[in-house]
């Protein structure tokens, strides 16, 4: 087995075909096919299932398609280390950030990067949910997770700042006049709230229980845009990280009390790398509406 061949299924299996995975790989189609089938050879099972869609992973198939992503990070970042310590930085970075966390902080610290690295290529994803960026996070598949801290917080995270969360009005709402917003003076108001599994929703739920609100939910949304739009146009309040708030709605913001802040931190893959080390850095010296504390 190679790590050639691992690419190419986790290619076929990405895109439903080997068509599709030749294309993307910048090879010729047969080789792909027979690399695949000398794989599945010698592994002796099937990986593949053809479908009227197209190639899906059988059972086996997934289970060895996750190792084997496993695999060919670790091969990546081999490689970009090597590099590095030859003065060189290249290679391929993937981070995940939670949803409406570092919204300002992380695309600052990456242009930095790529400024100072560009043969350093990073890939980005947003993810509402803890659980699916700890599950990745223990795969192997993430370099580094901006996510807010949580119970389940790993031991190793750093702590980087925090997010003040502020309260969005539609335009007109008389709370406007205000410098500050007391959340129990939004008892009578229905929310704009987001996903149930993600962390935005888990505390905003907090900040409602506390302060013994019992929310009148009138939509789900799944981006922090999204909330503050609709909050804008009369739909409803929400409450966000200040830094998730779009540009040109800054008029329609007020802070809250009692204030509800929210450390971030950020996970990063054991034995990190100097690109993950590089980024981690950067975000550290971000601009935060709560600084970390000094150790």
């Amino acid at each position: 087995m190679s790590l050639r061949q691992f690419e190419y299924a986790l290619a076929v299996a990405e895109r439903g075909s080997v068509t599709a995975a030749a294309e993307a790989l910048h090879v010729a189609q047969p080789s792909v096919s027979q690399q695949i089938r000398a794989l599945e050879r010698e592994l002796g099972v099937e990986l593949f299932a053809r479908t009227p869609t197209g190639l899906v992973p059988t059972v086996v198939g997934r289970a060895f398609l996750r190792e084997a992503e496993v695999a060919v990070n670790a091969s990546r970042r081999a490689r970009a280390t090597a590099r590095a310590g030859a003065g060189e930085l290249a290679g391929e970075l993937v981070v995940a950030a939670q949803m409406g966390f570092g919204t300002r902080q992380l695309p600052g610290a990456l242009g930095t990067l790529r400024r100072r690295f560009p043969r350093l290529e990073v890939t980005v994803f947003e993810e509402p949910s803890s659980a699916e960026l700890e599950r990745l996070c223990r795969r192997g598949v993430l370099d580094l997770a901006l996510m807010a801290a949580c119970e389940r917080t790993p031991g190793n995270a750093h702590r980087l700042g925090g997010e003040e969360f502020v309260v969005v009005l539609g335009a007109g709402h008389p709370m406007l006049a205000a410098d500050r917003v007391d959340l129990r003076g939004l008892e009578r108001e229905l929310w704009v709230r987001f996903d149930r599994d993600s962390a935005l929703d888990a505390v905003l739920a907090a900040v409602l229980r506390d302060n013994a609100l019992a929310p009148a939910t009138v939509a789900r949304v799944s981006q922090t845009a999204t909330a503050v739009r609709w909050a804008a146009h009369g739909l409803g309040v929400t409450l966000v990280p200040r830094s998730a708030v779009p540009e040109g709605y800054e008029h329609l913001v007020r802070p809250v009390a009692p204030a509800v802040s929210q450390p971030v931190i950020a996970v990063v893959r054991p034995a990190p790398g100097p690109a993950e080390t590089a980024l981690l850095e950067l975000l550290a010296q971000a601009e935060w509406s709560e600084r970390a504390p000094a150790y």
